[in-house]
């Protein structure tokens, strides 16, 4: 019998994935664990495995395809075997131009346009010839106001994809803000300036490359942190000697080996979780109208992996001790650098942690990741003199909504931080 492949659905958030390579083709083999193929969230790549033996009998859609969770992907089963109660139907894997035009607009879509044209306004209204749009298409569409009947689709079964509404906007179409008063609702804008270097001599001189889906991730999140939020970044540093002295003693343990897991990253998470107990608007998420203050401390920390930062969530981070928040982390790190770590765990933090100081960093300002209130940028270690001696200072750099708390605030969970982490030894007690 027959066994269709679904697109998994990775974390309740996810809506789609992108196909990433197939790994078999149609006709070919396959046993139990074989790799059939790869697929994209925003945030990670994973593997699908085939979960039984047999041929595989068709492939409904092609490497870079964006594809709705649960939906057949491809099938499985023996020579010869029907498919066709299988294939998926474009209602279920794409969304219709309806859902992106008001009521009493009725859009069409002429095959004939190219995609280096600049077609008239079309004159049919039937808009049951507009093509399937795909949900990416369809959110980025909405978001920049893209005029979809000059998108060419270059998808799956002639669907328009997120690349199409990347051409559209590229030549200046989009739908104007008074769309219902129109006669079709739609404009073209008028021509963004053409850079004095022309477009020949650039393409000799630079490789143009497409964004990741983690990179467009990455800058979605990093302008709609600055445009929705007022921040206010403050800067600090405390004397690292007692941390410094804390990660020797751990060394000298019995069996330690003069080595110890524990790192500074891991001491700063462990401290912050702590002092953010006491400070309410801190460990907080802002809802406009509302705010959620957590009971426990989630802390994310920023990871730099190959395929760009990612942040995942070490949650009641205060209810661990410092070797399970450090082996807790470890793990997490290391499913981020592979690309396998599960979406639900890169959300759901209630304050984050970037450290930049591995990398030379004196003072830099971390952008908040919302609605989360705050985010503690750690720097690198300058020598300073104090009383005529020397000594290790790490710079601390907290950034914070002020539509949420004020700077004393702030300034006050600093300060708290700075005294917790220049007594760490006192804090944590002997060391066993």
């Amino acid at each position: 019998m027959a066994t269709p492949v679904i697109m998994p659905r990775q974390g309740q958030s996810v809506e789609s994935c992108l196909i990433g390579k197939w790994y078999k083709n149609k006709g070919d083999k396959v046993s139990a664990g074989d790799i059939l193929f790869t697929y994209e969230t925003d945030k990670a790549t994973f593997e699908e495995e085939s979960k039984v033996d047999g041929i595989l009998l068709d492939i409904f859609f092609s490497e870079g395809d964006d594809v709705e969770c649960l939906v057949n992907v491809c099938v499985i089963g023996t020579e010869g075997e029907s498919v066709d109660e299988f294939k998926p139907e474009l209602k279920d894997t794409v969304i219709k131009y309806e859902a992106i035009m008001p009521e009493g607009n009725s859009p069409a879509f002429d095959f004939s346009v190219s995609s280096a044209s600049s077609p008239e306004f079309p004159q049919s209204q039937n808009q049951e010839n507009f093509p399937p749009v795909s949900p990416r298409a369809k959110k980025l569409a909405e978001k920049t106001l893209a005029d979809l009947r000059y998108a060419v689709p270059t998808g799956a079964n002639g669907r328009i994809i997120e690349r199409d509404v990347h051409a559209v906007l590229s030549q200046g179409y989009r739908r104007a803000a008074n769309e219902c008063q129109t006669p079709f609702g739609l404009r073209k804008s008028p021509k963004i300036p053409v850079p004095v270097t022309p477009v020949t001599t650039l393409a000799q001189d630079a490789e143009i490359i497409p964004l990741s889906n983690v990179r467009k991730f990455i800058a979605k999140a990093m302008h709609a942190s600055l445009a929705n939020s007022a921040q206010l970044t403050s800067h600090s540093s405390f004397d690292a000697t007692d941390v410094f002295a804390y990660r020797e003693k751990l060394k000298a343990l019995p069996g330690a080996g003069g080595k110890t897991g524990v790192t500074v990253t891991d001491i700063i998470v462990y401290a912050t979780s702590r002092v953010l107990l006491k400070h309410k608007y801190m460990n907080a998420h802002f809802l406009g109208d509302k705010m959620a203050l957590f009971y426990n401390t989630h802390i994310g920390v920023a990871v730099d992996t190959p395929r760009g930062l990612l942040v995942p969530t070490i949650f009641n981070a205060n209810t661990m001790s410092l070797p399970e928040l450090s082996a807790h982390s470890k793990e997490l790190f290391e499913k981020c650098k592979q690309g396998a770590i599960e979406p639900d765990l890169l959300k759901g933090a209630s304050f984050t942690i970037s450290n930049l100081g591995g990398l030379g960093v004196e003072m830099f300002t971390p952008i908040l990741n919302p609605p989360q209130t705050g985010i503690l940028g750690v720097c690198n270690v300058i020598e300073r003199l104090k009383n005529g001696k020397s000594y290790p200072a790490m710079g601390l750099s907290i950034t914070y909504d002020h539509q949420a708390m004020d700077g004393a605030d702030s300034a006050r969970f600093l300060k708290d931080l700075v005294e917790y982490l220049e007594s760490f030894t006192t804090n944590m007690g002997v060391v066993e």
